[in-house]
C-alpha cells in the first residue's frame, strides 16, 4: 500500500528552528543577540521551481523551499523573524520568507516558505 502524501516517511531532514535572543548593551538596554535554537524537528524540504519569481530568485543565488513539519505547540510559535539551520550541514541556513500556515486545519501539518542563500 502506498503512503499518503503527508506521511511521516517524507520527513527526511532534521532542522534547528532558531530565533534571536536578547542581550544587555552594558547600559541596561536590551539589544538583539545571536540566534538561539528553540527546538529541533524533522521536516520535509520541497524545492520550489517553475514560477517566474522562483526563476528570478535562483538567478540571484537564492533557492526557495517549502518546509513541512508536524504541528506542535513550539511550531505554532514560529514567526517570519526566525531562521532554520540544517542539523546535518550547519552552514546551510534558511530565512523564513512567509509565516507558517496550518495547511490541513486539523493541527497536523505546518508549512512555511523559506529561502536558502538569502542574507539574514
Amino acid at each position: 500500500m502506498a503512503r499518503p502524501a503527508n506521511s511521516g516517511g517524507q520527513l527526511r531532514s532534521r532542522l534547528h528552528f532558531q530565533k534571536r535572543g536578547t542581550t544587555d548593551d552594558g547600559y541596561g538596554n536590551p539589544v538583539a543577540g545571536p540566534f538561539e535554537t528553540v527546538f529541533t524537528q524533522r521536516a520535509q524540504m520541497i524545492a520550489r521551481n517553475g514560477t517566474e519569481t522562483v526563476m528570478a530568485e535562483r538567478l540571484q543565488g537564492v533557492q526557495p523551499y517549502t518546509v513541512r513539519i508536524r504541528y506542535s505547540a513550539q511550531a505554532a510559535d514560529i514567526t517570519a523573524d526566525w531562521r532554520i539551520v540544517d542539523a546535518r550541514k550547519p552552514g546551510r541556513v534558511f530565512a523564513i520568507t512567509a509565516p507558517p500556515v496550518n495547511v490541513d486545519d486539523e493541527n497536523r501539518w505546518i508549512e512555511m516558505l523559506v529561502s536558502e542563500g538569502k542574507p539574514s
